[in-house]
């Protein structure tokens, strides 16, 4: 007997959804695919704008060759994933699309890892992309439709989510940390109008770690992912959306921005993914 996915059963306990041709993607996925779609067409325009990857979190060297081309080719793929997602028609074809992408994102963290593994901050920027590729891969786990005998079936349906779940719990860790090693950095970010910033930028790290842990240790799994997600929208929009009004015609804070969205949405996408089974409201885990 074949195992009915989370996302197969809150359809069939909702046959009106059915019958007004709701998809899976459509009822299991969203808002959170959505949010996700618009930080990365968010991110492809700021491509296109300044004919160069995402600073920091797109750590292409300059000696790459063509790489302004390649900057360009990189914001006109995430504008049609992006746009993609957003329509049942091509929904599949845009995760599929995305999760490699993805993938070799990810990589461009690698070599700082290998080099200065001492270092906190390069963990720190191996998390939050290794993160942002956890939103996709649900992404990929849920719309893709790989077939039961493809040499990818391990990376779709529940097992994808499981592997995207650990992802999520093992690299939120270091984030958490980062920021007690830069705990000035930290509370430079959190608004001067706040009292207490030190209090807060610990309170955050150590959410970050909780985090992780619950995932890891299924400690209310689906719970921690809300919180984490809850979390980071709140940073998003406290830290980065004042940064925008302060610097309109700046760079950093557009980009830090619409990363920090990204990142965002693709928690929200894991703990969409996640959902819950059966009439018992099991968590998924």
């Amino acid at each position: 007997m074949s195992r009915t996915s989370p996302a197969t059963l809150h359809l069939a306990s909702r046959p009106e959804e059915i019958a007004s041709g709701q998809s899976v993607w459509q009822a299991a996925l969203q808002p959170a695919a959505s949010l996700f779609a618009l930080g990365m067409m968010g991110l492809g325009v700021l491509a296109l704008i300044y004919g160069d990857f995402a600073l920091v979190w797109q750590p292409v060297a300059p000696w790459v060759p063509g790489r302004t081309a390649l900057a360009y080719a990189s914001g006109v793929l995430m504008l049609l994933v992006g746009g993609g997602l957003l329509l049942r028609a091509t929904a599949s074809w845009s995760a599929r699309m995305l999760f490699p992408y993805l993938i070799a994102w990810t990589l461009l963290k690698v070599p700082a890892l290998v080099v200065a593994p001492e270092i906190e901050g390069v963990w720190l920027g191996f998390g939050e992309l290794a993160v942002l590729l956890a939103g996709g891969w649900v992404l990929f786990a849920r719309l893709a439709n790989v077939p039961q005998n493809s040499w990818l079936a391990f990376a779709a349906g529940d097992r994808g989510i499981r592997v995207a779940k650990y992802l999520f719990a093992v690299w939120v860790i270091p984030i958490g940390i980062s920021h007690f090693f830069y705990t000035k950095a930290t509370i430079d970010l959190i608004p001067a109008w706040m009292p207490g910033r030190m209090f807060w930028a610990y309170l955050t790290g150590a959410g970050h770690v909780a985090a992780g842990i619950g995932v890891l240790f299924s400690v209310v799994p689906r719970v921690a992912v809300l919180a984490e997600a809850a979390m980071l929208s709140v940073i998003t929009l406290l830290v980065w959306v004042p940064a925008i009004v302060a610097g309109a015609k700046a760079r950093w804070p557009w980009t830090s921005f619409w990363f920090s969205w990204a990142i965002t949405s693709a928690v929200w996408v894991l703990a969409q993914g996640m959902g819950r089974q059966g009439k018992g409201n099991r968590e998924y885990d």
